[in-house]
């Protein structure tokens, strides 16, 4: 038997665009505007316009996630729906109406809101004016939006949260082609990382004016994907710890130490891509390091050395220093192409109590999505999800383990709560506690959402 503290929080995340739906937004958002652009992008042409419906659903959505047994719900506030006009941070009273109904509903059902400000979600607006977090001007008007959060929801909400994911928004947006604007340019990558590192600082200080004389907190979300060198070769290794810096330290260690790894900032410099910063913008970051860490994990990060050498004539990509490497024997989730490897939480759990003052933190997001999950369903319609289950045992043992070795963790938040839309992938892999089908926006509990109420009322696994 494995017990958890009674003080440990089982909860679940999603998102404002990944569940709201866009009924009543004056804006559009990034992938609001892909979408109207180019429908077939999308996995069968299924866009954010309903997502799972919660705008439209949230009294009888948040009972049936009490009875799934989640104590807390991480889900966003989406920029594009609050703000009337983006450079005076200027409100629209619709979207301050519907935050709060949806934060005061959480409480009335017994669930703690833990509230992020960005979630992908850029204003469609703000990229085409001023080429989104390129520029440092958005950067500002991000610390006018947040000190507008704290200001209406401050008095309820104690768990914030500035970015969900930044890196990923480097991989989809600059590097790797797969969120809108599809751009592959290194450079201008790098330059992206160092601006959001800066606009969080910027909302951590806004909230230290605001919020700053109560108990509330400010933290930010990390995807941490540990990388792991393909052998004991120096040059394998080597791969592992620019990887390492690129795709973990680069957020990490900024949030919580106020400085930027010496080993990363080196090889940018000396490949003259180190990004525009100046002491007062260097000195604001070292000033505002967050009060907590959320930890999206999913699949470890193996790498080895590159197969051509980073000195051939090529545009700067981080990549030029790694290939990936797949692990002989590996356990897979062969619908996302994932690896399964519950035991990055526990490296994670010591890396952060070790180099990272041992920060309270909490897994902010660890799921399993799966295709067709119609397969799996009985007679009765229950899904009955035994690979979803096993899937979150395992990472919660990994996780235990760490926290029996004195890591401060505080909590595990699965992904999702609901079946949610899924950016790109759209409803392609499923990964609710609960299902929606999302023709009729039916919601049922799914048998992991009757298994982790066991979980969560009893703080113990078999």
């Amino acid at each position: 038997m494995i017990k958890f503290p009674d003080n440990f929080t089982f909860g679940a995340a999603t998102s404002g665009p990944q569940s709201e739906g866009n009924f009543d937004k004056l804006h559009q958002n990034v992938f609001d505007y892909w979408y109207a652009k180019d429908p077939e992008a999308f996995y069968q042409s299924v866009g954010p316009d309903t997502a799972s419906n919660f705008y439209n659903s949230y009294q009888s959505d948040l009972p049936l996630m009490k009875h799934a047994g989640i104590q807390a719900l991480r889900t966003s506030i989406q920029w594009s729906r609050l703000i009337k006009d983006f450079e005076t941070a200027e409100v629209n009273q619709a979207g301050v109406d519907f935050y709060n109904h949806i934060i005061d509903a959480m409480l009335d059902n017994g669930v703690e809101p833990y509230i992020n400000l960005f979630h992908f979600d850029l204003p469609v607006e703000l990229y085409q004016k001023y080429g989104g977090w390129e520029s440092k001007h958005v950067v500002d008007l991000f610390a006018k939006y947040a000190a507008q959060c704290f200001q209406l929801f401050g008095d309820r909400v104690k768990y914030w949260f500035t970015f969900n994911e930044p890196k990923v928004i480097l991989d989809g947006e600059y590097l790797y082609q797969f969120h809108y604007p599809l751009l592959k340019d290194g450079s201008k990558a790098v330059q992206v990382a160092f601006n959001l590192n800066l606009a969080s600082a910027k909302a951590v200080a806004e909230f230290r004016k605001i919020l700053g004389d109560t108990d509330d907190k400010i933290g930010t979300i990390l995807n941490l994907t540990p990388a792991y060198p393909a052998s004991n070769d120096p040059a394998d290794i080597k791969a592992a710890e620019f990887a390492e810096d690129w795709s973990n330290n680069m957020f990490l260690d900024p949030a919580i130490l106020g400085t930027f790894p010496k080993r990363l900032t080196d090889v940018l410099s000396h490949d003259n891509v180190l990004w525009d910063a100046t002491p007062t913008e260097l000195e604001l970051i070292a000033q505002n390091t967050v009060d907590l860490v959320g930890v999206n994990y999913y699949h470890p990060f193996r790498v080895k050395q590159p197969d051509i050498s980073p000195l051939s004539l090529t545009d700067w990509m981080p990549d030029i220093y790694f290939d990936d490497y797949d692990m002989p024997g590996r356990v897979m989730n062969v619908d996302k192409d994932w690896e399964i490897y519950p035991d990055a939480l526990y490296d994670i759990a010591i890396n952060i109590r070790d180099n990272y003052h041992n920060i309270p933190w909490f897994v902010s997001e660890n799921g399993m999505g799966v295709a067709n999950e119609e397969r799996f369903m009985d007679a009765n319609g229950v899904i009955q999800d035994d690979y979803r289950i096993k899937f979150i045992k395992d990472h919660l043992t990994a996780l235990n383990k760490g926290i029996m070795a004195g890591s401060n963790c505080l909590g595990y938040f699965v992904w999702t709560a609901i079946d949610c839309w899924s950016w790109k992938n759209a409803y392609h892999n499923r990964y609710g506690l609960i299902r929606d089908d999302i023709h009729t926006q039916v919601k049922t509990l799914k048998k992991s959402g009757q298994w982790y109420y066991q979980l969560s009322t009893t703080h113990s696994l078999e």
